[in-house]
């Protein structure tokens, strides 16, 4: 049985001591080729105008600017400090032209309806503090024919990945950080609870190995409640 949910955090990773320590770990991943450009691309996001929802340090964003080309984006972080740091390394890739950063909540985005071709998230959806309305957001800003990638840990995650993602997070704040963003996830099961309370249609909701991928395209304005598939 899996324990009770513990919420994280409603204000981001603050701090220049945090936010540096984040970055080195993001950037490990990138370098281990475990940042989710491909999944994003493989769910058909390749090309337009995208948000990306708690964009942090800035890389996967950035690597799928890379791999595609015509592509821009919008970056939203609830943490002023993860803008600021996002920016520098949107220059140190040297594509700063087709990438803006905004400080905002995700529960209250600060774009118009039918802003977006695409919107995708990886590893936020778990520090939502009014995840429906986040969701709801996304639905709004994204036009009819976009597509979303919501990807996040899942609290249901077999216990030798959890022991393996532990092993290889050497920083002991970190793996703090780690069990904590674990204990602050939704299964299965809760995150379909979520998506059904919302406006968004024909979501899948996918197993992977260290936690769910959901996603799906807005085709039409419908205030119907959400059908999906939850595929193990």
């Amino acid at each position: 049985m899996n324990k009770l949910r513990v919420p994280e955090t409603d204000h981001g990773i603050i701090g220049a001591t945090t936010v540096h320590m984040y970055d080195r770990l993001q950037r490990n991943l990138r370098d281990r080729g475990w940042i989710e450009t491909n999944a994003l691309l493989k769910a058909g996001i390749h090309e337009g105008h995208a948000l990306e929802v708690g964009s942090g340090p800035g890389y996967l964003g950035l690597e799928w600017l890379k791999k595609t080309l015509g592509t821009s984006l919008t970056g939203l972080d609830i943490s002023s400090d993860m803008i600021a740091l996002a920016r520098r390394n949107a220059k140190e890739y040297g594509i700063e032209d087709r990438v803006r950063y905004v400080n905002g909540s995700g529960s209250r985005m600060p774009f118009e309806d039918d802003s977006f071709d695409a919107v995708f998230t990886s590893g936020s959806l778990h520090e939502w503090t009014e995840p429906i309305a986040t969701f709801e957001e996304i639905w709004r800003v994204l036009r009819t024919g976009g597509k979303y990638f919501i990807s996040d840990l899942r609290r249901d995650m077999p216990a030798l990945i959890r022991w393996l993602m532990r092993l290889s997070t050497q920083q002991r704040e970190m793996r703090a950080g780690l069990r904590s963003s674990i204990n602050a996830s939704y299964t299965l099961f809760e995150l379909g609870k979520l998506v059904s309370c919302t406006r968004i249609e024909g979501c899948k909701i996918e197993s992977v190995m260290t936690g769910a991928i959901l996603t799906g395209v807005k085709r039409g304005d419908s205030n119907s409640r959400a059908t999906r598939e939850v595929v193990y």
